[in-house]
């Protein structure tokens, strides 16, 4: 066991990891060294930071805490504490079974945790964080919470409602970041398009200002920010100036991660998801007419309460015909709290939800290797994120960091990690491109 380290480690969504980088610089700033999901865990503290969306993630992080748990026994690490969704969702029940663990925190009050170890919180560097991702690229997140009523989804009883951040601390932020060398910036929320509805009084939804456009512009203007990636819209009342942005400012990266979870109307009202199918093809078409080339990453859900054969072939056939870029899906979990828990029998077997899973990813392979292979001997802008053994490691403007395409790229010109090159494309997989640089 090391003293004066700390190691964090964090499971689930980008936005645990913002949380997460900005713990680990009040633990800096306190003279600890700090660690982010180390291969080696053994400081004299160590942090997790949990999710609970679904029970895949509960049970992660429950594995995780409990291998802490033999390391703390075996004396390789000091103290243990338990933050974020998990221990904000079932604080009394993990209290309970989980004794030995040092301290539980929420997704909100995890800043106490540093004044009940006896250190200092630094409010004057509340907005610092440590950025556990390579230097040339960050997240940022724009909001907290959910006023979303989605039939499924534990997100608004974990997070609560909607709050969303200052637009000027958001560009304080990005001027700060762009300052240290960051040029790539994921824009993230629990639901971006409702940002900026809280600013404004007004009791129907429809007549409050949206503020994504206005923001995403602002950012743009930055001198520096080279991409702005979107990460989690709604489909619901989408706010269309957003695509004029998109389309304008050429450091708007044309990729939009929307979540439309199903596209049979039996299940789009049983999920409460606010929007019909007739709706959603409507949305889709109008983003790819007014943003040209534009990457779609969508996620889907089998296996919702009452999903029939005929509702599950129809969002096959919905894949088909749309052709997503890039295409998420898992299986329906029972959450207790929420709505479907409440009013809907979970009557799905969960080998079929599997069955019906596999085979959607099955046919979204198939046409993301399609999809891939007609850029082949194309020329893309690629940002280089990292240098491996056999090829440079980078992305296009259409591709997230960890969930998207990789661009590998042959080493017969020395390239450098964070810069930005043309790059020709010359095969292509299901998940990867292989390419080569131009010489200019």
């Amino acid at each position: 066991m090391k003293k004066n380290k700390v190691d964090i480690i964090t499971l689930g969504c980008s936005k645990n990891l913002v949380d997460s980088e900005l713990l680990m610089r009040q633990f800096q700033l306190n003279g600890y060294t700090v660690a982010h999901d180390s291969d080696k865990i053994n400081g004299e503290i160590a942090v997790v930071n949990t999710c609970a969306f679904i029970g895949d993630a509960q049970e992660e992080s429950i594995n995780m805490i409990l291998t802490l748990q033999e390391a703390k026994k075996k004396g390789h690490i000091g103290r243990l504490f338990v933050i974020g969704c998990l221990s904000e969702r079932f604080f009394k029940e993990l209290k309970k079974e989980l004794p030995w663990v040092d301290g539980f925190y929420g997704k909100f009050n995890w800043k106490s945790l540093i004044s009940d170890i006896g250190k200092s919180y630094f409010q004057e560097y509340a907005a610092d964080r440590v950025l556990t991702t390579p230097s040339h690229y960050t997240y940022i997140k724009i909001s907290e919470g959910c006023n979303r009523t989605c039939a499924f989804c534990s997100i608004p009883l974990i997070t609560g409602k909607h709050q969303s951040r200052p637009i000027e601390d958001i560009m304080s932020e990005v001027r700060h970041l762009t300052g240290k060398g960051v040029k790539e910036f994921q824009l993230v929320a629990q639901d971006l398009t409702y940002y900026g509805s809280d600013f404004h009084t007004s009791p129907s939804l429809l007549e409050r200002r949206r503020c994504l456009p206005e923001l995403v512009e602002q950012i743009a203007d930055i001198k520096g920010v080279e991409w702005i990636r979107l990460h989690y819209a709604y489909p619901a009342n989408f706010p269309y100036d957003l695509l004029r942005v998109m389309r304008e400012r050429d450091n708007v990266c044309k990729y939009l991660d929307i979540a439309l979870q199903h596209i049979s109307d039996t299940m789009l009202t049983r999920m409460r998801r606010k929007i019909n199918k007739r709706e959603t093809y409507a949305l889709i078409t109008q983003i790819r007419r007014e943003v040209p080339r534009i990457h779609l990453r969508t996620t889907l859900m089998v296996g919702f309460p009452g999903e029939t054969e005929q509702d599950y072939d129809e969002l096959i056939r919905f894949v088909e015909d749309i052709r997503f870029e890039r295409l998420g899906a898992f299986a329906y979990s029972h959450e207790k709290g929420t709505y479907a828990y409440k009013h809907f029998t979970d009557d799905i077997p969960d080998e079929i939800k599997q069955e019906r899973l596999d085979y959607l990813m099955r046919v979204q392979e198939k046409i993301a290797i399609e999809q891939n292979k007609q850029k082949t001997g194309k020329i893309f802008r690629t940002i280089i994120d990292r240098e491996d053994d056999d090829y440079y490691v980078g992305r296009t403007e259409f591709d997230s960091p960890e969930v998207d395409t990789e661009v590998l790229i042959s080493k017969e010109i020395q390239l450098i990690p964070g810069q930005f090159y043309k790059v020709k494309i010359n095969t292509a997989e299901a998940f990867d491109l292989f390419g080569e640089a131009m010489n200019s």
